[in-house]
């Protein structure tokens, strides 16, 4: 499956924030990345605003430009303010229910756990990190695997209760979706009405 696979302090930089989580190299150089990154900002215009906002987004869920532009198109035509639906999309993508669940340190790594079949959806192996998980479905670490030290590590200490729409079960390994999460359950600092915005003109 496609992916970014370019540098992500980069991204990070040029974004000036810390969306694949934990920078180093953010931290020592917090301006945009370039000759002149480090010299004042300019004031970006209305729509460079609103596409920076769906940068954000995409590169914080590691989704591609095709795979936001369809959820954005599905979350057009469900009921709900457009933007939210848009995130609880985003949010329900089984890599994402795999981080928030703690199984996994970033979405990243959850997207790999879930391509090399350590995950499974309702007792059944699903390797598709696109999946979109529906209340009511459990995402757990399959039996096989839940002794690979990668996931005890990411689950010791963990605090499940972080996620409301989420209920952990120990006994599985794994977590029950209760319900789509609302917009103050969602932590990602992303300003979604900017994406409508943005893709109103287009």
């Amino acid at each position: 499956m496609a992916r970014y696979t370019g540098p992500k302090s980069k991204i990070a930089r040029k974004l000036g924030e810390a969306i694949f989580g934990e920078d180093k190299v953010l931290a020592r150089k917090n301006y945009a990345p370039g000759q002149h990154g480090a010299n004042k900002r300019r004031k970006l215009s209305e729509y460079g605003t609103q596409l920076r906002e769906k940068q954000k987004a995409k590169y914080t869920y590691g989704v591609l430009e095709r795979q936001f532009r369809n959820l954005f198109k599905k979350a057009s035509s469900l009921k709900g303010v457009t933007g939210e639906v848009l995130l609880q999309l985003l949010e329900s993508r089984l890599d994402n229910v795999v981080y928030r669940l703690g199984i996994a340190p970033t979405r990243a790594a959850a997207r790999q756990l879930v391509l090399h079949r350590h995950i499974t959806v309702n007792g059944q192996v699903v390797n598709i990190a696109s999946y979109q998980v529906t209340p009511g479905e459990v995402v757990a670490v399959r039996e096989k695997s839940k002794s690979l030290e990668v996931i005890q590590d990411c689950l010791a200490g963990f605090n499940h209760s972080k996620y409301p729409w989420i209920e952990w079960d120990e006994s599985v390994k794994g977590g029950k979706m209760l319900n789509l999460p609302q917009r103050e359950d969602i932590p990602e600092n992303i300003k979604e009405q900017l994406i409508v915005e943005l893709y109103s003109k287009q």
